[in-house]
């Protein structure tokens, strides 16, 4: 897990957990088993794709194939989105909801599933992804926990991420602030505190699986082709918004003018073209690749990819020691003054028994 600055443990510097118990869940069932091909360019995508009538299941929507511009080349780009370049994807069914605390209570009341961060880590855990020469952290704070958001008392320097994030002992999808927080009044909001290793649990439950890359940002945008945000052109609002973003000075102010102050219950927001809801903000959401910052540069120009996979391992120059899965979507902690990504080409990676406040997931079903 990492643990942002460890400040419960009195130290200086950042480390990570690498996952732990993996007889909860195999990381295989979560990776489709299409091979990826690349095939011969073609002049335009196919925006005009005809939307085959499909029954889909309780709660999900039918997401027709198609070709698409993945990535971007536009001014608000981080590095990881370019360059953008064409991917075919099939069609597939997707939850039209992020996975609620509801979803994933029915899922632990049936299977007995412990969480990654309701499980205590181990000292060999942690050092075994630290950079060398990292002390080891006291026994003492070797708790259950996860990460938890807190709002600063001043603005702080951006940079710094260990000024609003803290290691919370007994923080997890239960008690999403810690001991003393519960899910009453907040059935409907996204499940928090879940590593991927937890959402491909979900998943094989639910006779599902964690959307790849592709498939995520082709279901994000709805239908429009190149657009900035999912629902279009436009900057978000807020006198109407069209995701649950932090408004205000970031990480010191939320006014909450979006109406949420921290996650929103599903459905608050309109849905994209494709009737989905909180593509944009809310929480991150995990997908089902290895997370390599420079994937999009090593695609050879002028070629379409069909149903890509994911890079076969991670890869991360800025995080060195850390293996990382991708995440999709910005959560309520995005702001343009500091995290702009909540963009449908917007990538971030998360090490894969990683419990944090904003991030979830939601589930796709192959044809």
């Amino acid at each position: 897990m990492v643990i942002l600055g460890l400040a419960a443990f009195g130290l200086s510097y950042f480390t990570t957990r690498i996952r732990r118990d993996t007889g909860n869940a195999s990381p295989a069932a979560s990776v489709p088993q299409e091979t990826t091909k690349v095939v011969a360019p073609v002049a335009q995508p196919k925006s005009g794709e005809a939307k085959e009538a499909k029954s889909a299941p309780e709660g999900m929507v039918w997401v027709p194939g198609g070709e698409f511009w993945m990535g971007t080349d536009s001014k608000d780009a981080w590095p990881d989105e370019q360059p953008a370049h064409k991917v075919r994807v099939d069609g597939f069914f997707i939850d039209v909801t992020e996975v609620t605390n509801a979803d994933f209570r029915k899922f632990v009341d049936a299977t007995k599933f412990v969480t990654t961060a309701e499980r205590a880590p181990t000292l060999e855990e942690i050092m075994s992804q630290s950079p060398p020469g990292t002390p080891p952290p006291p026994p003492e704070s070797l708790v259950p926990g996860s990460l938890v958001f807190m709002t600063t008392d001043r603005p702080v320097p951006l940079n710094d991420f260990s000024q609003w994030w803290a290691w919370t002992p007994g923080a997890n999808w239960q008690h999403p602030e810690g001991p003393g927080s519960d899910l009453k009044g907040r059935e409907l909001h996204p499940v928090v505190h879940v590593s991927w290793d937890d959402a491909v649990a979900y998943a094989k439950w639910a006779g599902k699986r964690l959307p790849t890359e592709a498939e995520w940002e082709f279901a994000a945008r709805g239908g429009l082709d190149r657009k900035n945000f999912s629902w279009g052109e436009e900057p978000p609002s807020l006198t109407k918004p069209q995701a649950n973003l932090w408004t205000g000075n970031f990480p010191n102010l939320n006014t909450a003018q979006d109406g949420f102050e921290r996650t929103a219950p599903v459905k608050s927001y309109p849905p994209n073209g494709y009737g989905l809801y909180d593509m944009a903000g809310n929480v991150w959401e995990w997908c089902a690749d290895w997370y390599d910052r420079d994937a999009y540069k090593r695609l050879r120009p002028g070629t379409v990819t069909v149903n890509p996979a994911g890079p076969s391992a991670s890869n991360d120059p800025l995080r060195p020691y850390t293996t990382q899965r991708s995440q999709r979507g910005g959560s309520f902690l995005c702001n343009d003054s500091y995290c702009s990504r909540y963009r449908p080409s917007a990538r971030h990676g998360g090490t894969p028994d990683t419990g944090i406040s904003h991030v979830g997931f939601r589930c796709i079903l192959s044809d």
